[in-house]
């Protein structure tokens, strides 16, 4: 016999609600044909919830019985919460990890080949400007972050509207081949400071941060994993000075 679900969700020329969309692809994906009721103007919404009361939509009946919203509605399935909770490092790992790939796609386009040495360059130059955007997408809540574990940004907070530009600057400056005496010295820099910062935080004074790296928003915590985007700066700053000479 054929399970099936009332779903009332907001459906308007000026709101689609996503977790009514979200609540139709789950009980559908779990077998139920689904009798989607759509709440196509606010009072009608307003009307429903007043009725029913309850303060949000989208709302679920299984067998005449409220299940609730779309949180309810894993709860019934035994799913946990949906999205990421918590503090993780998958912003950072994505980062990397289509970095590395842009990294052998790009050597592998110029050269028909995969030089090491020129694939872990491009890794490094990639991971560094796309880091650079996270930053730059908003330059007061990554300050917020930054100046509370950067030992110069402590200081001089303007120094943490700079970063990310310098970040970019050496980032792209790896990829246009810019000369090493001009790109070496501002990522050995930046990249310094940045791990003798995140060190004393994270392993001197113990602190339990969020580190700033991919942007003032993030749940990334202060650890390893962004201690590496400090020792990639050094990395790639020592390199480029050495081609340099």
């Amino acid at each position: 016999m054929k399970k099936t679900a009332k779903l009332y969700r907001m459906h308007t020329n000026d709101h689609i609600c996503p977790y009514g969309l979200r609540s139709k692809d789950l009980l559908e994906r779990k077998g139920f044909e689904v009798e989607d009721l759509k709440l196509t103007s606010r009072d009608k919404t307003d009307e429903f919830k007043k009725k029913h009361n309850v303060k949000t939509t989208p709302q679920t009946f299984i067998d005449e019985k409220k299940v609730g919203g779309y949180d309810d509605l894993r709860d019934y399935f035994d799913m946990g919460p949906a999205g990421q909770t918590g503090t993780t490092y998958t912003p950072v790992l994505a980062i990397f990890a289509v970095a590395f790939l842009m990294g052998l796609a790009t050597s592998f386009a110029y050269t028909a080949s995969f030089s090491t040495i020129k694939v872990i360059e491009l890794f490094v130059a990639y991971s560094m400007t796309i880091l650079a955007i996270q930053k730059l997408r908003d330059l007061y809540a990554f300050s917020n972050s930054f100046i509370t574990y950067d030992l110069l940004a402590m200081r001089h907070i303007r120094y943490a509207y700079i970063y990310p530009f310098a970040e970019a600057f050496a980032g792209i400056g790896m990829l246009a081949s810019i000369s090493g005496l001009i790109i070496g010295p501002v990522s050995l820099f930046i990249g310094t400071i940045g791990a003798v910062s995140v060190f004393k935080a994270v392993y001197i004074d113990k602190r339990e941060l969020k580190c700033a790296c991919v942007g003032g928003d993030s749940n990334v915590p202060l650890g390893f994993v962004s201690l590496t985007e400090n020792l990639f700066m050094i990395g790639a700053g020592v390199w480029m000075l050495y081609l340099a000479f």
